[in-house]
């Protein structure tokens, strides 16, 4: 061990002795950003700098798991992401298939997909599919894994599936128009059932949401973080949680 690395360590160690663990969020969405940028900036390619930011996956959620979060939204691939050219989109999807089944072999954490499978290749949509099954039992941290994701695009499934629930239950216009509430379109989102985010990370510098859990994240705390994703260290991550718990969510009161 370089001295560095020893600097590094004790001063992780003294942020997370000073660390408020009753003021831990319950939920926290990670935007997974920079990964090309950092690959460029080490003389990589794309391909390494996906598969370098999704081996930093597991170590998020060994942190995680040092602490009382209880979900992680991993934000791994946008609906926007399909307009990047093939020869990098399919090697990517490759590396988030190979991430989705460590999760679920790791045996630890409760996989569940966010996104539209209708836009995945059939590939793809079957290892979802199969990790989900898989982990259903599992008591640990729920893993949602974004993959086909648009905040926007969610909102318009939701609204598409209350739509059809109630077409099929026989229900008027003018009697859905009356009972339709946030509740009601929150519980046809894709998250249905599980706290909104606390805080939403984003790594890489960028200070913009991009359309992640726009529905969501209206009452969210926000944490952008410098470094590309990477390079994102457990000493990062536990800033973000110091910062966290040093603010005082109103809610608008």
């Amino acid at each position: 061990m370089n001295l560095r690395d020893l600097v590094y360590r004790l001063y992780a160690r003294r942020v997370e002795g000073r660390l408020d663990h009753d003021q831990v969020p319950k939920h926290i969405g990670v935007i997974l950003d920079g990964n090309r940028r950092w690959a460029k900036a080490s003389g990589g390619t794309a391909e390494q700098g996906h598969q370098a930011g999704a081996s930093k996956i597991l170590e998020l959620l060994g942190w995680c798991s040092e602490t009382d979060v209880q979900v992680v939204t991993l934000w791994m691939l946008s609906t926007d992401n399909f307009d990047r050219p093939e020869n990098e989109l399919g090697p990517l999807l490759g590396i988030i298939e190979n991430t989705v089944r460590q999760l679920a072999a790791d045996g630890r954490w409760q996989v569940h997909h966010v996104g539209t499978l209708d836009l995945l290749p059939a590939r793809t949509q079957t290892v979802l599919k199969e990790a989900e099954q898989a982990t259903l039992g599992n008591k640990g941290i729920l893993v949602n894994v974004a993959v086909g994701y648009g905040g926007r695009q969610e909102i318009a499934d939701a609204v598409r599936s209350l739509l059809l629930d109630h077409a099929s239950k026989g229900t008027s216009f003018e009697e859905l128009a009356e009972i339709v509430d946030t509740d009601l379109i929150s519980s046809h989102l894709y998250t249905r059932g599980q706290p909104d985010p606390d805080l939403v990370i984003r790594t890489s510098g960028e200070q913009r949401l991009s359309g992640f859990m726009l529905w969501q994240s209206a009452h969210s705390e926000y944490y952008f973080c410098e470094v590309f994703w990477p390079a994102f260290r457990k000493v990062d991550f536990l800033r973000a949680l110091r910062d966290y718990a040093a603010r005082h969510r109103r809610y608008g009161t």
